[in-house]
Order: structure tokens, then sequence, then C-alpha cells
């Protein structure tokens, strides 16, 4: 979905909170775009220091976990489990 965003150079697949700082480097990312409601969380503040980290404020009415859902994207081992864009 976010790929077919034409501002979008890339989207990097997370399988681990742990791996933001190494994707920033190996990918040599300028810019981390998440959600307002991570601004502050040190899961981002962390690469401040590596590119440009900017939080956009959410869209009312929208919710990623509920287009997940209508579109029935589960991943492929069958679970459901917490993605770090749903807080």
């Amino acid at each position: 979905m976010l790929e077919a965003v034409r501002y979008v150079d890339l989207v990097i697949p997370e399988k681990t909170w742990e791996q933001k700082a190494d994707d920033v480097r190996a990918y040599s990312v300028d810019e981390v775009v998440m959600g307002s409601d991570w601004d502050g969380d040190p899961r981002f503040t962390c690469l401040e220091g590596l590119c440009d980290v900017t939080f956009l404020p959410r869209t009312d009415g929208i919710s990623t976990s509920k287009i997940k859902a209508d579109l029935d994207l589960t991943p492929p081992d069958g679970k459901k489990e917490r993605l770090p864009d749903e807080k």
C-alpha cells in the first residue's frame, strides 16, 4: 500500500523494533516518517542522529489496523501479532 505512494522511495519491512538503526544505515535512509503518537518514543528518537525523523498527525477516522483486517492481511505464518504501527 505504501509503495504506491509516489512520494515514498522505499518501504522496509520491519520484523523487529531493533532493526531500525541498522536499516537506516544499510539503506542510506534520509528520513523516517511516523505518526505523531510515536513522537518522543525512544525507538524513534534514537534515529535522530542518523536521519531526519518526522512525526505526522494521524488522520481522524483512518485506522491501519482496520484496513489490514478489511483486506485480511494475515502474515504467512498465520499469526496476527501487534505490528509497530499499531500502538
